[in-house]
């Protein structure tokens, strides 16, 4: 993959249930982590004392920050409804010329912040809820 602008990482939410994503507006950085917990079958006839995972094991999960300022006051209110409701809802965060990663996702922070000469900025985070797609970018 070659250089691309960090603005044309695109996260969105599902507005309706039914599919009809909206771009998160006001988003100036965004994150995506997987993170794959390994499973530690070790015992006292491990070759060399070195440690053996259990392959195809463990919890898989993604992660997906954000921080920005408020633009769109559709997908704004969506947020707060969804955090404060606790609900899991689909995303998609597209990335230029690799793919759309899309399924269930709960906010899990959603933060706000403010200096007297400046904006209101907010922050939140999200976590897998279930199975997580990717389909590669054509």
């Amino acid at each position: 993959m070659v250089a691309q602008k960090g603005r044309d990482l695109l996260l969105k939410i599902d507005s309706d249930g039914l599919g009809a994503f909206v771009t998160v507006a006001g988003l100036r950085t965004k994150r995506i982590a997987f993170n794959s917990e390994s499973v530690d079958v070790t015992d006292a006839d491990s070759s060399g004392r070195w440690r053996e995972l259990l392959a195809g094991s463990g919890v898989q999960r993604a992660a997906v920050s954000g921080s920005g300022i408020f633009k769109d006051a559709q997908s704004d209110a969506l947020m707060r409804q969804c955090f404060f409701a606790g609900d899991i809802v689909d995303w998609q965060l597209g990335i230029p010329d690799f793919g759309i990663i899309s399924g269930p996702f709960q906010i899990t922070l959603l933060e706000y912040t403010g200096a007297h000469d400046g904006e209101i900025t907010f922050e939140m985070a999200l976590e897998s809820a279930g199975p997580v797609s990717f389909v590669v970018a054509p």
